[in-house]
């Protein structure tokens, strides 16, 4: 049975938010968890009912919770670390918190693009363009390189450069493209924006369907969230805009994740391995995914999502996930230099 909010409530600390006591690892798991779904309620329920091990779970934002962490230093009682973008993964790897994890079922179940020695990821969402007919050609938008046209001048929307799932596509960028070009990439989008960039990816999308921008990049799970909505307000921006997988004939649509990992000073090893071992398994993935109109990493497992099987399959980016997280800094410069903000 899950911590109910009330006893969390009850126990708050700097940021509203308390210590979990560690217990023994056959009965207790502690999550710090920066992912905030409702259907989560669901698979971690399951986790005790297959396993016994009660999960305490706190949820609050990335940096709050990484802050606590290094607070909290060695005596730290959280087990498990899960939040959502590689460049998120990337920080909290950066600060050491993670522990090595050898699993023959995570190794077995999750392709090694979408693992490191330290954390794993768990569903996947892509980067793609969504566009205007009426005011962009689609021949136009047909990859990320294109966004940076003198040909979509005034047309280009975006969130902010600094925001970790536009680092985490610069990242990908500069692997495949090398820094130098990527850097007038930055540039060229900059000079193509319809306005400054503001708000959320479903801003973008709406921004489009408006006409207000020609075009916009979004993580798919926000169309897919519109295109499942029942309120006509959403299924008229779906009806205004059209979605494309960017880099279909080279390196592929930028894949990003949703992951966690295993703190070193995990009280609960084992009860934090076989946790993300179930977050492998067919029930979990489809729980864990589809609660967020997002893809399993396992690539076995399917999703009935009508939504996703309506923008239908695509080729994805296949480079390994720890690479972009170490090109996520230089990607952050670059946009600096850029005035991409």
């Amino acid at each position: 049975m899950m911590m109910k909010k009330a006893t969390v409530t009850a126990l708050l600390s700097a940021f509203g938010i308390a210590a979990l006591s560690a217990h023994a690892a056959d009965t207790e798991l502690n999550i710090y968890s920066a992912r905030h779904y409702q259907t989560d309620e669901a698979l971690y329920g399951n986790f005790t009912k297959q396993t016994g091990i009660k999960v305490n779970r706190i949820e609050a934002k990335e940096d709050e919770l990484l802050e606590r962490i290094r607070n909290e230093g060695a005596n730290s009682p959280a087990d498990i670390f899960v939040t959502v973008d590689i460049s998120r993964l990337a920080n909290a790897d950066k600060m050491g918190i993670f522990a090595p994890v050898k699993s023959a079922v995570l190794e077995q179940r999750i392709p090694a693009n979408l693992r490191t020695e330290r954390w794993f990821s768990f569903s996947q969402r892509a980067r793609i363009i969504v566009y205007n007919p009426e005011l962009v050609k689609a021949e136009q938008v047909q990859t990320y390189e294109q966004l940076a046209d003198p040909a979509l001048k005034g047309k280009v929307c975006t969130r902010s450069g600094s925001h970790p799932y536009n680092l985490s596509l610069g990242a990908a960028l500069i692997k495949h493209n090398g820094e130098e070009a990527t850097a007038k990439w930055a540039s060229g989008v900059v000079a193509n924006f319809a306005r400054a960039p503001k708000g959320g990816d479903t801003d973008q999308i709406k921004a489009v369907a408006a006409g207000e921008c020609g075009v916009a990049i979004a993580n798919s799970y926000y169309l897919a969230r519109l295109m499942n909505s029942p309120r006509p307000a959403d299924q008229e921006v779906v009806a205004n805009v059209k979605a494309v997988w960017p880099n279909q004939q080279s390196w592929g649509t930028h894949i990003n994740v949703s992951g966690a990992g295993m703190l070193k000073s995990a009280p609960n090893k084992e009860a934090a391995v076989k946790f993300l071992e179930y977050l492998a398994s067919d029930e979990a993935q489809t729980y864990f995914a589809n609660g967020n109109n997002e893809w399993p990493v396992v690539p076995s497992v399917k999703v009935a999502n009508a939504a996703l099987d309506k923008l239908g399959e695509f080729k994805a980016d296949s480079i390994q996930i720890g690479e972009l997280a170490d090109t996520v800094a230089e990607a952050q410069k670059i946009y600096d230099r850029a005035g991409y903000r």
